[in-house]
């Protein structure tokens, strides 16, 4: 089992499905490494610098694969995800793509069922099944590994959060986009005491143009 890689980002390539994949060149060996669009944006192509893709290795008759992440944290979620019935490698990426490491463990831990279903491919029922079967496990997992989720006092509430997220997906933005902008806007205090959705609107919007 491959538990890491360290060496240098050669290229990232888009391939069937959209599923991107990372070349790293570690002695002159170049591995390929399907990792997360969230990954693939932090990746400095082109450079000398040395990064450190944590890895899971999946073996297939035909082949086998390597699946890589920023953070040993990100790549143990994807083994807890993938131990769930019903769940693969591509669903699990495609979790950690839409809520991000932080708010999938939240959410699983809450038994949020409305977030995970933002992911495209989880239905209800694979939602309730994920907060089922790895609820208990991701709430010591997270002490352990020091996981940090947000709590209710740094987070809008759910009544915003839905009105905002209905507003800016009619306005044509995408989940990551308004995503990230709650993430900033959520380090506002003086607006976390606002309980007007417009203004969070307003504030989301003003946000998303600069």
């Amino acid at each position: 089992m491959i538990s890491y890689l360290k060496g240098q980002a050669i290229e990232t390539v888009k391939g069937l499905n959209n599923r991107i994949m990372l070349i790293v060149e570690v002695n002159q060996i170049g591995y390929e490494v399907q990792i997360p669009s969230r990954f693939a944006r932090q990746v400095s192509l082109g450079t000398d610098a040395v990064m450190q893709v944590f890895t899971h290795q999946q073996m297939r008759e035909e082949q086998p694969i390597l699946y890589g992440f920023a953070s040993a944290a990100e790549r143990d979620l994807f083994r807890q995800l993938v131990s769930v019935s019903g769940i693969g490698a591509q669903l699990a990426i495609a979790l950690i793509d839409t809520l991000g490491l932080e708010n999938l463990v939240q959410a699983i831990v809450a038994g949020n069922v409305q977030t995970l279903s933002k992911t495209p491919g989880v239905g209800k029922k694979t939602a309730e099944r994920i907060a089922l079967e790895l609820r208990t496990k991701l709430s010591q997992w997270r002490k352990l590994s020091g996981v940090k989720t947000a709590t209710s006092a740094a987070v809008p509430s759910m009544a915003i959060l839905e009105d905002v997220e209905m507003t800016l997906l009619a306005l044509g933005y995408e989940n990551e986009e308004i995503e990230q902008a709650f993430s900033t806007l959520s380090g506002d205090a003086q607006l976390l005491k606002n309980p007007n959705p417009e203004e969070w609107i307003r504030r989301a919007i003003a946000w998303l143009s600069e």
